[in-house]
C-alpha cells in the first residue's frame, strides 16, 4: 500500500465551534481513511450537525485544522469543496423538475459532462430508469435519496458526506442505500455519515465516534466498543434483550435523558 492510500481523506484536530457564548464542539479529532464509512453517532444537540457544518466550510470555528483529501478547509476552501460530496438530511431539489433534468444540471455546476446515455445509465444503476421522465417531487422518499447520493457523489469526490442518509425510510429502501453507500467506500472513498439508527451504524460503519455535549467520549469498532463497555454497570443497565447492544452502550455512555 502506498503512502497516499494511508492517507486520511477526512482529519479533523481540535474543534472547536461556538454560537456567541455557547461552545457546541469541544476539542474533537477524529480521521476517516479511505475505503472506509466512519460513523458520528449523538444525541440530539450533542455537536454532529455543527461538525458536519464546519467540515462543509457552512460555518466558522474558533479554533482546531479540518484537512479534506489534504486541504485545510480555511486555507484552500475550494479544493477542499471539490473533493467532498453532501448529502444533508432534508435535500430538496426543485420539485418541478423532471430526475434527468436535476442530474444534468448538477453535473453542469460540478464541471462533468454527462451524455442522455450516460444519464440514462446512472438512472439504471440505481432502478429509476423507467422514472427518468418523472418530476422529483412525484417520487418515494426513498426514491428522492437515491437521486440525491447520485448528485452528492456525481463528480466522484474522495469524501462523501451524508447526514442522517436513511432517515423515514422503510427496511428495503434503508438496505439499497446502505449497498450504495458500501459501494461508495469499495471505491476507495472516504464515507462520514451521522446517524440515529444504531442497527445502521453497526451494519454499515467499520468505526463510530459517540459525542456527547460537544465531546467525543467513545471511539472504535462497533464491535470493540460493545466488547469494551460490556460490563459498565450503566450499559448493563440499559440492556433491554439480554445481550449487550451498540445501543446499550450508546445509553450508557450518553444517559437516558432525552434531548430536544
Amino acid at each position: 500500500m502506498s503512502t497516499h492510500e494511508h492517507t486520511p481523506i477526512l482529519q479533523v484536530n481540535g474543534l472547536e465551534v461556538y454560537y456567541g457564548a455557547f461552545q457546541a464542539v469541544r476539542n474533537v479529532s477524529f480521521e476517516v481513511k479511505p475505503g472506509e464509512i466512519f460513523g458520528l453517532l449523538g444525541p440530539n444537540g450533542a455537536g454532529k450537525t455543527s461538525t458536519l457544518s464546519a467540515i462543509e466550510g457552512l460555518i466558522r470555528f474558533r479554533s482546531g485544522h479540518i484537512t479534506v483529501a489534504g486541504h485545510d478547509v480555511r486555507q484552500k476552501p475550494l479544493y477542499a469543496r471539490a473533493n467532498m460530496g453532501v448529502q444533508l438530511q432534508s435535500t430538496s431539489f426543485q420539485a418541478e423538475l423532471t430526475i434527468t433534468e436535476i442530474i444534468r444540471l448538477y453535473a453542469g455546476i460540478y464541471g462533468v459532462n454527462m451524455t442522455a446515455e450516460q444519464i440514462l445509465a446512472v438512472l439504471a444503476e440505481i432502478q429509476l430508469a423507467d422514472a427518468a421522465g418523472k418530476r422529483y417531487g412525484q417520487l418515494s422518499g426513498g426514491q428522492q435519496q437515491r437521486v440525491s447520493l447520485v448528485i452528492a457523489t456525481i463528480h466522484d469526490p474522495s469524501l462523501v458526506l451524508l447526514d442522517e442518509p436513511t432517515t423515514g425510510l422503510d427496511p428495503q429502501s434503508r438496505r439499497q442505500l446502505w449497498e450504495r453507500i458500501e459501494a461508495i467506500r469499495e471505491k476507495g472513498h472516504g464515507v462520514l455519515l451521522t446517524t440515529h439508527s444504531m442497527e445502521e451504524a453497526e451494519s454499515v460503519c467499520d468505526r463510530i465516534a459517540i459525542i456527547d455535549h460537544g465531546t467525543i467520549v467513545a471511539i472504535d469498532t462497533p464491535a470493540e466498543l460493545i466488547q469494551r463497555h460490556r460490563h459498565d454497570p450503566e450499559v448493563i443497565s440499559a440492556s433491554r434483550k439480554g445481550r449487550i447492544t451498540l445501543e446499550d452502550v450508546f445509553i450508557g455512555l450518553t444517559g437516558r435523558t432525552i434531548r430536544s
